[in-house]
C-alpha cells in the first residue's frame, strides 16, 4: 500500500497536467445504458512478463491454477482480433502507456521503483536517491513501462566484492491487470474508478485512471476509504443499474456511488450475495445479460431456496426524476423474482459449464455474445433456441486466472439507445 499512495500522487499530477493542457471537454456520449447495446469501444490489457510471478504461486496471485504465460498472451491477442473483426475498437493499456510522454512515464515509474537501504545504516540516502533518479532518467520508454507494470524494489546490502553492493530484487507486479473489467465501471454517467478488495490489486486502478485521462475520458468518481467496488459486480440494464454487493463490493462503495449520482439511473438494484465463494466472486460470475429480455444464471443460484447461501436477494433504491437522493423502496426481494417480473427469460448454466466459465461471456450486441469455447452441447442448444449468436473463443489458459471473456474487457462505449 505504501507505493500505491505515492502512485496516486503521480496519477493526480498527470491528471492536473491533462486538465491544464486541454480545453474543457463536453459531456461524453455513448456510455452504456444497457449491457445488450452494441459495443463500440473496449479497454483491454494483453498480459506480459508481469503475469509470471502470479502463475508460480497461483493461489497467492489470485489465480485458480498454473497456466502458460505465453499461451495466455496468444489467446488474448486472438480475442482482441475477434472483437475487432466485429467492428469494435480495442484500446490496450500497453499501447496507451506507449503513447504517453516520457516525463509522465518517468514520474509514474519513479513512484514504484524503490531502493531499499534499510540493511545499510550508514548509506547516504540523498546519494542513493540521486542515483535512482539518474537510472530513471536513462531508462527507455519500454523499460519505464516495465517498471510501472513490475513495481520493483531493489533491497541493497554491502559486500567487499566487485562493485561493493549486492541486492535482492523484489517485484510486486500487476499480474491481474488483464482483468480490465474490475478496476472501473462504466455507467450512463461515465466512469467510476473502483477501490479494489485486494491490496495487491490496488495500484491497478491508478494505471487505468491514467489510461482514461489519456483517452480524454474523465472519470466522474473514485471510490475511496472503506468503500470497495469492483467492475465485475456492475451491469447497466436499461432503466436500472445492477450492482452486486458481496465478496468484492461493499455497501460503503455503493453508497459513495449513489451519493455522487455516479450510476446515472434513477433506480439502483443492489444484488446481495450471501455465499462469498471465490468461484462466484462477482455478480458476473453467476449472472449475465444477453438482451433486454434474456439473461443467464448458474443453476445453483437459480434454484436455491430461501435460507441457502446460494440464494440471491436484492434491495431496490429509487429517486424521483431530477432528484439526487436515493431511498430504499424494497428490501430482500428474491433476485430471480425481480428478473422474471421485469420480463427476463433466464437460461440456466449447469455446473460443468459454470466451472468452465460459461456464464462469463461478453455481450457485444443484442443476442450476440463472445464466450469461452468448449461448453456442453446442451447449453449451446439452449442458446440457439433463444436466438443467440455465440462466438466460441479459445481461452483455456486465461480462464485459469479466475476469469473469462467478460472479466477481460471494460466496455467504454456502446451505442446509445433511447429508453
Amino acid at each position: 500500500m505504501y507505493k500505491h499512495y505515492f502512485l496516486i500522487a503521480a496519477v493526480s499530477l498527470y491528471m492536473s497536467c491533462m486538465v491544464s493542457c486541454q480545453k474543457p471537454q463536453p459531456m461524453q456520449t455513448g456510455y452504456p445504458q444497457a449491457e445488450w447495446n452494441k459495443a463500440s469501444e473496449i479497454l483491454m490489457h494483453t498480459p506480459g512478463s508481469e503475469l509470471f510471478n502470479g502463475v508460480i504461486h497461483p493461489s497467492a496471485g489470485l489465480f485458480e491454477h498454473y497456466f502458460d504465460v505465453d499461451q495466455a498472451a496468444s489467446e488474448h491477442r486472438e480475442y482482441i482480433r475477434l472483437l475487432q473483426q466485429n467492428g469494435i475498437q480495442v484500446h490496450t493499456v500497453s499501447e496507451i502507456l506507449d503513447g504517453i510522454g516520457l516525463d509522465t512515464l518517468r514520474t509514474l515509474a519513479s513512484h514504484v521503483l524503490r531502493y531499499d537501504i534499510s540493511a545499510i545504516p550508514d548509506e547516504d540516502e540523498e546519494a542513493t536517491e540521486q542515483y535512482r533518479q539518474h537510472v530513471l532518467s536513462e531508462m527507455s520508454k519500454n523499460d519505464l513501462i516495465r517498471c510501472i507494470l513490475l513495481q520493483p524494489t531493489v533491497r541493497l546490502s554491502r559486500t567487499d566484492n566487485n562493485t561493493g553492493y549486492e541486492a535482492q530484487y523484489i517485484q510486486n507486479p500487476l499480474m491481474n491487470l488483464y482483468f480490465t473489467r474490475d478496476q472501473s465501471i462504466t455507467t450512463p454517467r461515465g466512469h467510476i474508478i473502483c477501490n479494489m478488495n485486494s491490496s495487491q490489486r490496488a495500484p491497478e486502478t491508478d494505471i487505468i485512471e491514467v489510461c482514461y485521462e489519456h483517452l480524454g475520458l474523465h472519470p466522474v468518481l473514485r471510490i475511496e476509504g472503506e468503500g470497495r467496488m469492483e467492475g465485475g459486480d456492475y451491469f447497466p440494464a436499461g432503466t436500472v443499474s445492477l450492482i452486486g454487493c458481496g465478496m468484492r463490493t461493499n455497501r460503503e462503495g455503493i453508497r459513495q456511488a449513489m451519493e455522487a449520482d455516479a450510476f446515472g439511473h434513477d433506480t439502483v438494484v443492489v444484488v446481495r450475495d450471501h455465499k462469498f465463494w471465490q468461484m462466484q466472486m462477482h455478480l458476473d460470475t453467476y449472472f449475465n445479460i444477453i438482451d433486454s429480455d434474456l439473461c443467464t444464471m448458474v443453476r445453483s443460484r437459480l434454484e436455491a431456496k430461501q435460507g441457502e447461501p446460494e440464494y440471491v436477494t436484492c434491495d431496490i433504491y429509487a429517486r424521483a426524476t431530477g432528484e439526487k437522493e436515493y431511498q430504499m423502496i424494497e428490501e430482500d426481494i428474491p433476485f430471480v423474482t425481480f428478473l422474471r417480473e421485469r420480463g427476463m427469460e433466464i437460461i440456466p448454466i449447469d455446473p460443468d459449464d459454470e466451472m468452465h466459465y460459461a456464464n462469463n461471456y461478453l455481450t457485444i450486441a443484442p443476442r450476440h455474445i463472445m464466450a469461452v469455447g468448449g461448453q456442453s452441447e446442451a447449453l449451446q442448444q439452449r442458446l440457439r433456441e433463444a436466438g443467440v449468436q455465440a462466438e466460441w473463443i479459445p481461452l483455456e489458459s486465461l480462464i485459469d486466472g479466475y476469469g473469462a471473456a467478460h472479466c477481460m474487457t471494460q466496455v467504454l462505449r456502446r451505442e446509445t439507445v433511447s429508453q
